[in-house]
């Protein structure tokens, strides 16, 4: 599952799900239980640069490593990291990963 996705390219664990509860401020047992689905809305809501950054902001590397890959300096790196938490944290966002909102 997702062996080819960007998250897989810079995680090692299949733990986006974790990472999502984490900044969207949810309960994780909230969210669609289909991991391929999940990662399909995430994929929806984020552009491909934010989810780049979501998926190496979480692998924890460090700034430099993240400016070089995303062509950014410091000061351009930390306006869109605070961008792509605000929108996780938007009910917008956060709504569409529940299992509730979802039509099987």
């Amino acid at each position: 599952m997702l062996e080819n996705s960007v998250w897989k390219q810079y995680n090692d664990e299949n733990n986006f799900r974790q990472m999502l509860a984490r900044f969207c401020k949810m309960e994780i047992d909230s969210f669609v239980e289909d991991d391929k689905v999940l990662y399909a809305v995430l994929k929806a809501k984020l552009t491909k640069k934010e989810l780049k950054l979501f998926a190496m902001d979480s692998a924890q590397m460090d700034v430099k490593q993240l400016t070089d890959a995303m062509s950014m300096n410091e000061e351009e790196l930390e306006k869109a990291k605070y961008k792509l938490y605000k929108k996780l944290k938007q009910d917008k966002v956060r709504l569409s990963f529940r299992a509730s909102s979802r039509v099987s």
